[in-house]
């Protein structure tokens, strides 16, 4: 079937978000989405950072319903539809703010984009020779296939719905990792674990329980090179520092593994269930000492790595400087009634993230069926 081909400068607005800039920037503080919050499809909005705002920026920045977020470098072209998670929302200059017109169905030109950004229709627009960009005007050149609206309507609804169900599991999630975390907190931080009321405190710390360095609990090292290029269709995750960056068929480290980031973005943690590739980005766990695996990543999301930056533009973490940070250790009994309830729990995240693979999956098979017009609706 033939659709009508159209520039996207002529079928929506576009504009890049605001230039960084502390020393020039005025106005009051407000959240902002970089490139590293967006991915295909979702945002990462936990400890967005701030920028200030004049009164006369908010139309220009501000993102609405329905506005295509894109990556203007890094991956150019990753993007993901904003649902007013957060209201006031603003923009930073590696990103496009993309709002369609009436003949476009937004969900629609988000489809279109994810199609793209897998079969690589979106490289013949992006600048540069090693880093890669797409600028407003190069944006505004894409082609895209621009069928009836009644037609984009069903498309999206058909897709969207694969999205839908992947979006609850994400929020059952969340509640479940929290719950978990709120569990670690109770019984290690507020000290209200099981027994607690018959238990002495001896120099700050219950009886039995000892203050040790996060060394003597677990080891970190480097993640390994490996290029864009060199990542091939394969069964195993290549882990970055906050996410899956690609797939590899071969795998260095055999799961589960715990995964954070080394450079780029800090302070995240990644539980792998299944043998990775930890990329050099990252830093991954290779000896947890004899402690439970479910009990160290509870620890670690307790631990403010970010904070712990000793790099200059690029934010870096030392292994050395991780390596001695001060914890408190509780006794092995505790630690293995903790990891049954939290490994009960995660469990049951691992089930949903395994529904969200094959709905991936099968949303993607239908796909480039649908955006070509191969399947009619």
């Amino acid at each position: 079937m033939k659709w009508e081909k159209v520039k996207l400068g002529s079928v929506t607005d576009s504009c890049l978000g605001k230039m960084l800039d502390q020393n020039k920037n005025k106005g009051d503080y407000q959240p902002y989405l970089a490139n590293v919050n967006v991915r295909w499809g979702e945002f990462d909005l936990e400890d967005l950072p701030l920028m200030k705002f004049e009164e006369s920026e908010q139309e220009r920045y501000e993102l609405k319903y329905g506005d295509l977020v894109i990556c203007e470098g890094g991956e150019p072209g990753r993007c993901a539809i904003w649902k007013e998670q957060i209201p006031n929302m603003k923009i930073q200059k590696a990103l496009h703010r993309v709002r369609v017109h009436d003949c476009l169905d937004y969900r629609y030109l988000f489809y279109w984009f994810l199609l793209a950004g897998k079969t690589g229709e979106l490289d013949q627009y992006f600048t540069g020779a090693t880093i890669k960009h797409m600028p407003g005007q190069k944006l505004k050149e894409v082609v895209i296939d621009k069928p009836p609206l009644e037609i984009q309507h069903r498309i999206a609804d058909i897709l969207s719905a694969y999205d839908d169900l992947i979006e609850n599991n994400q929020k059952q999630i969340k509640l479940l990792e929290e719950a978990a975390q709120r569990l670690y907190k109770e019984w290690f931080m507020d000290l209200r674990f099981p027994g607690h009321e018959n238990t002495k405190i001896v120099e700050g710390v219950p009886e039995g329980w000892s203050r040790t360095n996060i060394n003597e609990i677990l080891t970190f090292h480097r993640g390994y090179d490996l290029t864009k290029n060199e990542m091939k269709a394969g069964r195993y995750p290549v882990v970055g520092s906050t996410t899956v960056i690609g797939y590899h068929n071969e795998f260095k480290i055999k799961g589960p593994g715990i995964v954070t980031g080394r450079s780029g973005s800090l302070g995240k943690y990644q539980f792998i269930w299944d043998n990775f590739w930890p990329h050099n980005t990252s830093l991954y766990i290779s000896d947890y000492k004899d402690h439970n695996i479910f009990f160290v990543y509870s620890l670690l999301q307790t631990v403010d790595f970010a904070s712990l930056n000793n790099g200059g533009a690029i934010p870096t973490l030392n292994r050395n400087v991780l390596s001695n940070i001060e914890v408190i250790e509780p006794t092995d009994e505790l630690q293995e009634m903790f990891a049954k309830i939290a490994e009960a729990q995660y469990r049951k995240i691992r089930n949903l993230e395994k529904q969200n693979n094959q709905l991936k999956m099968a949303r993607d098979v239908l796909l480039p069926k649908l955006m070509s017009g191969e399947v009619e609706v």
